[in-house]
């Protein structure tokens, strides 16, 4: 897939002066800068799905990318689920997508 990354910008500087580092997702390696939030790097990546609806089973992926939503949830390093936008990448994380939660959980079954 073709990089959707901004290489030169006019405030945040040269994408080269940045470290690269490694995240994987849903056991995929791909390239992140060191500064890149996990829903940066992955839409830079060109992914777009991040979980599914817990209920509808959707796709769901970034939409106001400022923490205010919700959508960008993800698990990471095998924790409690975080917003992609707000969470900073770091190198070797493992981030997982949130799947959609069988009929007893939404009804308030254990995960």
């Amino acid at each position: 897939m073709n990089s959707m990354r901004v290489n030169h910008h006019p405030v945040l500087g040269d994408l080269e002066t940045h470290k690269e580092i490694k995240i994987y997702f849903d056991g995929q390696e791909y390239t992140a800068y060191e500064g890149d939030t996990i829903a940066s790097a992955l839409l830079a990546s060109g992914v777009r799905t991040l979980r599914f609806h817990e209920d509808k089973e959707t796709p769901r992926g970034i939409y106001c990318n400022i923490g205010h939503c919700f959508e960008c949830r993800v698990k990471v390093d095998g924790k409690k689920t975080v917003r992609a936008c707000l969470t900073s990448a770091e190198n070797h994380m493992q981030i997982e997508s949130c799947k959609a939660l069988s009929a007893s959980e939404v009804k308030g079954g254990t995960l």
